[in-house]
C-alpha cells in the first residue's frame, strides 16, 4: 500500500485533530504541523511524532515529503494556504467553511482549475450515523415525499467567549451554519434556490464581541422542501454539552426527529458537575481516535491513497459559503433573497 506525507496547517482543536489522524494511519505519514504560534506548533509536532514544524506556510509548502495538507486556520484564513498549496501540488483538506467571502471563493477556484489538486471540505456532519441513517431512508422511500425539515445547531457561549479568540472575525453562519446548510442539502438531495434570513445582536455585543447572537431562516430548495434552521451561540454554558442539536424531517407518508444534544446515553455525575460524556463526536477508545468527525478526516486518507473521488468536495463547499452569503444578505435586508451560485 502507498503510503502519503502528510502536514497540517492550523494547530488549533480540529488541527490536531487531522494530526492524531494523519498520525494513527498505517498508509499515512505525519511529516510537519505549520501554526503561526512556534509553540504550538511545537507542541502537536511533538505529541503526534511528525519530522518536523513550521510556521511558514510557503516553507512547508516546499517540504517534498509532503503529497497533502490539511488546512484548519480560522474560518475567514483558508485562501492563503489554500492557493498556496494548490500552486505546490499538494492535495487539500480544508475545514468547513470553504471561505467567507466572494472574493475568497472565486480566488480558490482559479487556483484548483489551474492545479491538478483534489480537494475534500470536511464537512463531517455527513459521517454521522444518525444523519446517514436518515439520508438512506429519504432515499428509500420510507418517508414518502420529503416536505419540510428544521434543523437547530447551537453552541454554548464559552465558544465566542473563551474557546475562539476570532470570534468576532467570523459568524456563527459560518462556524455552526455551514454545517446546517450541507447536512440539509445531503438530507434533502438538492440544492437551495431561495432564503430568507433574520438575526440579532446584544448578548455578545455588550460583552465587547461585535458579532450576531443567533440566525433564523428558511430554506427553500430547488425540488421544493422548504427547511427552517437556527444557529446561535449563547446557549448557557451550563448546558451538559458544547451543541444544542435538533432535527425533525417530515415526509408525506413519515417522519424522522433526532434529538442529538448532548449524546444522551451516558450521563455522568462528579462532584462538582454532571455532564454527558463524548460517544459519538471525537470519543478515544483503547487510544484509537473515533466518532465522525475523526472518521471524516480518515476518509479523507483512504480515499486519497485508493485514488478515489471524495464524499463531499470543493463544490459543495463554494455552494455551502454561497448559501451562508446569501443568508447574510437576507438577515441585513429583511428580504429573500436568490442564492447566486454563479
Amino acid at each position: 500500500m502507498e503510503t502519503i506525507g502528510l502536514g497540517v496547517i492550523g494547530a488549533g482543536i480540529w488541527g490536531e485533530a487531522q494530526a492524531r489522524v494523519f498520525a494513527s494511519e498505517p498508509s499515512a505519514e505525519l511529516i510537519a504541523v505549520c501554526d503561526v504560534r512556534e509553540e504550538r506548533a511545537r507542541m502537536v509536532k511533538k505529541k503526534y511524532g511528525a519530522k518536523r514544524w513550521y510556521t511558514d506556510v510557503e516553507e512547508m509548502m516546499r517540504d517534498e515529503e509532503i503529497h497533502a495538507v490539511g488546512i484548519a486556520t480560522p474560518d475567514f484564513a483558508h485562501r492563503e494556504p489554500f492557493v498556496c498549496a494548490c500552486q505546490a501540488g499538494k492535495h487539500i483538506l480544508v475545514e468547513k467553511p470553504l471561505a467567507t467571502t466572494e472574493e475568497d471563493l472565486l480566488s480558490m477556484r482559479e487556483a484548483l482549475s489551474r492545479s491538478q489538486v483534489k480537494v475534500m471540505v470536511d464537512f463531517h456532519t455527513r459521517w454521522n450515523p444518525a444523519i446517514v441513517i436518515a439520508q438512506r431512508d429519504i432515499q428509500e422511500g420510507k418517508l414518502g415525499e420529503l416536505m419540510s425539515c428544521y434543523y437547530r445547531l447551537n453552541d454554548i457561549i464559552f465558544v465566542p467567549t473563551k474557546m475562539l479568540s476570532w470570534a468576532s472575525s467570523s459568524s456563527i453562519l459560518w462556524f455552526l451554519g455551514s454545517h446546517t446548510v450541507d447536512t440539509l442539502r445531503f438530507l434533502v438531495g438538492s440544492e437551495v434556490k431561495r432564503v430568507y434570513a433574520v438575526s440579532r445582536k446584544e448578548v455578545l455585543l455588550k460583552m465587547g464581541i461585535d458579532v450576531a447572537d443567533l440566525y433564523q431562516a428558511i430554506l427553500e430548495f430547488e425540488n421544493g422542501v422548504v427547511a427552517t434552521i437556527e444557529n446561535n451561540w449563547i446557549v448557557p454554558n451550563t448546558n451538559p454539552h458544547w451543541n444544542d442539536i435538533k432535527i425533525n424531517l417530515l415526509g408525506s407518508k413519515g417522519m424522522i426527529s433526532m434529538d442529538l444534544t448532548n449524546n444522551q446515553a451516558v450521563e455522568r455525575y462528579l462532584e462538582e458537575r454532571s455532564d454527558h460524556p463524548d460517544i459519538l463526536i471525537m470519543p478515544t477508545v483503547h487510544g484509537r481516535a473515533l466518532g465522525f468527525a475523526h472518521e471524516s478526516i480518515r476518509d479523507f486518507v483512504h480515499r486519497l491513497v485508493r485514488g478515489e473521488e471524495f464524499l463531499v468536495g470543493f463544490e459543495d463547499g463554494y455552494r455551502v459559503s454561497k448559501v451562508i452569503l446569501a443568508l447574510f444578505q437576507s438577515a441585513e435586508e429583511r428580504m429573500p433573497v436568490e442564492v447566486q451560485y454563479e
